[in-house]
């Protein structure tokens, strides 16, 4: 835990820091750098904004050439903040509005339609006096099966997300209609899908591509969006899906993908963000009963909701730290790390066995860069903490600590202030 130990002696994690999350950005540009080396040069990696919408992890990721994959208009405008080019856009949802899509299409973001509705909707855009030519894909239910996480699987028969794969003459009559209309957008889920399941999807659509460019001319589709959901390893005994061993499969089963005439697009947030942070937490009390040893931090379900909600799925690693940073060691026992909020189920790891804890001590939870921070909860109404980050042996105030009057501001709304 060399992180924990430099923030403390740098001051940067402060006495008054019940909590706080350290990311080592060096990490991430080095898993930026490998994750574009595996696919083709011209591959547009658009991380995904969701998984990570820190501002200052955007503008580091954009000027190593990253892309942005957004699902909001709040989501657009951070990329665009932080220094995104309104080209290296892609836009998501499944509830874009007339005014999103406008907006987008305004400035030069390139567009995945999640249903044929809403192709007529960017249809009506390209009617308006000064509107820019429109770029657009068409998100497509490859239908292939679901992974063993249903709630982050997509492509079972039933999705809300895409056009169905089986109702392919309307996706063609939609590629006949709307000459703008030149990519294609799949995603299968995010986390516990498996290889197969990842290259059948994207395959299935591939053979889409392909059959229309047959039909309705070559180059008719030249963009392919490839998604997301390459997992990351939670668990020490975690063998992941790694990006190279996905290229290298669905190249063996859809060579042409990577033959240049299709500019290929990537969506990864968890596997990038994932493991290039950890969550650190004082302990605040300790409590013993009849077989239980329970930890009390200042970290629960506000940070890591999945995890509490549904641990199967969502574990974490957890390291028990003196409260000078210094790793614990001696005899083991089960411990629960309980949260602070006030529910039964705050507890975002149950029976981890660590050495003896006290007051004071600290709790690092691995992990803890992709839908943690994303996915924050204002139950109770806890202070988001403060987050650093370590780049070439300096660290940097990422986002400051809120303090009581942040939250009330908050609650109050822009129109209060």
């Amino acid at each position: 835990m060399e992180l924990v130990r430099e923030a403390l002696a740098s001051g940067f994690f402060r006495k008054t820091d019940t909590a706080i999350i350290i990311h080592d950005l060096d990490a991430l540009e080095a898993g930026f750098t490998a994750l574009g080396a595996v696919f083709p040069p011209t591959t547009l990696t658009a991380v995904a904004v969701k998984a990570n919408p820190l501002p200052p992890l955007i503008a580091l990721l954009a000027k190593r050439g990253a892309g942005a994959e957004v699902a909001s208009l709040p989501e657009l405008r951070l990329a665009l903040a932080a220094g995104v080019p309104p080209e290296r856009i892609v836009f998501d949802s499944p509830a874009k509005t007339r005014e999103e899509l406008r907006e987008a299409v305004r400035l030069g973001v390139h567009v995945n339609a999640d249903n044929l509705d809403e192709l007529d909707r960017l249809a009506e855009l390209t009617a308006e006096p000064g509107m820019p030519e429109i770029s657009a894909g068409l998100r497509i239910n490859p239908q292939t099966g679901l992974g063993r996480i249903r709630a982050t699987s997509v492509a079972g028969s039933y999705s809300k997300f895409g056009v169905p794969l089986q109702e392919r003459p309307r996706i063609k009559a939609a590629f006949a209609r709307y000459p703008w209309l030149h990519g294609l957008h799949v995603h299968v889920g995010s986390q516990g899908c498996p290889l197969d399941l990842l290259v059948a999807g994207s395959a299935a659509v591939f053979d889409l591509a392909e059959e229309i460019n047959r039909e309705q001319g070559p180059g008719r589709i030249s963009l392919f969006d490839l998604g997301g959901g390459l997992p990351a390893a939670y668990r020490e005994t975690d063998r992941p899906v790694t990006a190279r061993t996905y290229m290298i499969a669905l190249a063996a089963r859809c060579p042409e993908l990577f033959s240049g005439a299709y500019r290929l697009v990537t969506e990864f947030g968890r596997v990038l963000h994932a493991p290039c942070a950890v969550a650190v937490s004082r302990v605040e009390y300790v409590k013993r009963q009849p077989g239980h040893r329970t930890a009390i931090l200042h970290l629960g379900a506000d940070a890591f909701v999945r995890e509490c909600y549904n641990p199967k799925f969502w574990p974490h690693q957890a390291v028990a730290l003196d409260p000078n940073g210094v790793e614990k060691k001696g005899k083991t026992a089960i411990w629960h790390l309980a949260g602070p909020l006030c529910f039964s189920g705050d507890f975002p790891i149950r029976q981890a066995r660590l050495p003896r804890i006290e007051p004071g001590d600290l709790v690092a939870i691995r992990d803890a860069g992709a839908y943690a921070l994303s996915m924050w909860s204002r139950y109770n109404s806890r202070q988001i903490p403060r987050i650093i980050g370590r780049r070439n042996g300096r660290f940097s105030v990422l986002r400051e600590r809120e303090d009581p009057m942040d939250v009330v501001r908050f609650w109050l709304g822009s129109g209060e202030r």
